[in-house]
């Protein structure tokens, strides 16, 4: 199982979102990625890709203006 972190702040929607999409298109299952987010609009456009995509938000957490979310890959 691998983890993997990502910086993704300073992005504007919809770019938190692609680019997590394709990271997590680079994972095998039960891979763990977690992404910082500068972007507002991450906190609803993350959620609803993993709907889209069936993986799991293991944790979400906002820490001043910085959003962090942790995904496991389905």
């Amino acid at each position: 199982m691998t983890e993997k972190s990502v910086s993704l702040r300073g992005l504007k929607c919809p770019l938190p979102a692609l680019k997590t999409r394709k990271l997590l298109a680079g994972l095998a299952a039960g891979d763990t990625l977690t992404i910082e987010c500068t972007d507002p609009l991450a906190a609803i456009d993350i959620p609803n890709l993993l709907r889209e995509t069936g993986d799991t938000l293991d944790s979400s957490a906002k820490d001043g203006g910085v959003l962090t979310f942790t995904i496991r890959k389905r």
